[in-house]
């Protein structure tokens, strides 16, 4: 069993693209992108993909309905709105709990509110259910680079910018700040950092290197603990020469590589994997790639680790 006081990271959704349900994808997993991080006390969840559906469903097990009745609350991270990072929050069961507290921070598309773009998009005109029939107490705040956002034990939670004045914080609490990545077509992704008591996590989903490495992203993520980076695509496969896939905003395994070399990283998890990829073929990666390290891992659904 867990510690309160311990900093956790659980993979829920790994894929990249679209949800892979078949059989021969059940090793590495089918869902698309979802992380639950827990930093004592408070639940942060790392993009909305289908794998945030059985947070949901183990959040409602463990705690609404328990013995102890303890209300629901958590803090959604958006990293970009793509389909694959969105599609599973109206499954979010929680949402309709009244007694939940949900608290969502995201990269909009272009200009204007995120709230409003996703009531278009995820509620009112595909859902049978509008974004103000929501029960939960459910806020929606656009996240810049500029942001950082502070959240107590005991669920207070802030958005701060940085040329304000920040408040003393203490080990426990947790601080989440984000890197803008412009790789990424169109409106560009959120890398995301959560640190916690003298721990890093740094979720860098969405994200293609530079030759030579994106070096404001190495001073971002510089000697963190855990990096979770996107690897969709194998080398060949970037640069096949009939469906090449250099500009897609997706990274090699070998450029998530160099970068946590560059920056560091203690431990480095590949994530966001192409939806062609079965398990037949990660196995062979991961053979390739992992084989004798503990520090160059593959992310697999339900895999937990211990910061």
């Amino acid at each position: 069993m867990k510690s309160k006081k311990e900093f956790s990271v659980k993979f829920r959704g790994t894929r990249g693209s679209y949800p892979s349900a078949k059989i021969n994808y059940l090793k590495y997993g089918g869902n698309t992108a979802s992380v639950e991080v827990h930093c004592g006390e408070q639940l942060i969840i790392l993009d909305a993909g289908t794998g945030i559906i059985d947070i949901g469903i183990d959040e409602i097990k463990n705690s609404i309905i328990a013995q102890e009745k303890k209300p629901h609350q958590a803090t959604i991270i958006l990293s970009h709105i793509h389909q694959d990072h969105i599609q599973g929050l109206q499954f979010y069961k929680p949402l309709f709990i009244e007694s939940s507290t949900i608290n969502l921070y995201g990269l909009n598309a272009g200009e204007g509110e995120l709230k409003d773009t996703l009531k278009t998009i995820l509620f009112d005109k595909v859902f049978p259910l509008g974004l103000e029939e929501i029960r939960s107490k459910f806020t929606i705040s656009n996240l810049t680079q500029n942001d950082v956002i502070i959240i107590k034990q005991n669920g207070t939670t802030n958005k701060y910018d940085t040329s304000d004045k920040i408040p003393e914080t203490t080990e426990d609490d947790i601080i989440i700040t984000a890197h803008k990545t412009a790789a990424h077509p169109k409106n560009g992704c959120m890398c995301i950092k959560i640190s916690y008591k003298s721990k890093t996590l740094v979720y860098a989903t969405d994200k293609e290197s530079y030759i030579g490495a994106d070096k404001k992203f190495i001073q971002f993520a510089h000697n963190c603990d855990c990096l979770i980076h996107d690897a969709q695509y194998t080398y060949h496969d970037y640069i096949n020469p009939i469906q090449p896939k250099q500009g897609f905003g997706h990274s090699t395994f070998e450029m998530a590589i160099e970068t946590a070399n560059l920056a560091k990283a203690k431990k480095l998890f590949f994530f966001h994997y192409d939806p062609d990829y079965d398990d037949e073929k990660l196995t062979i990666l991961e053979e390739e790639f992992s084989k004798n390290s503990k520090t160059i891992l593959f992310a697999k659904e339900n895999y937990e680790v211990i910061l």
